[in-house]
């Protein structure tokens, strides 16, 4: 499994570098886990997918 750093993915996502962070099914739980101890977490929306896959985005109360 690749070791992604989540926390610069999150930073990202929160200032609108990205538009949005797909998490498959697999890094759920390590994402989770960058996502709890992310101060910015209250900027980010998650969306679930079938499949279990989940769509995180920048909150539209921060556009």
């Amino acid at each position: 499994m690749v070791n992604l750093d989540y926390q610069k993915i999150l930073e990202q996502l929160a200032n609108g570098e990205l538009d949005h962070y797909e998490v498959k099914p697999e890094e759920a739980f390590d994402f989770q886990a960058a996502l709890r101890s992310f101060g910015k977490r209250q900027k980010l929306t998650g969306k679930a997918l079938r499949g279990g896959k989940i769509v995180y985005t920048r909150s539209k109360s921060e556009l």
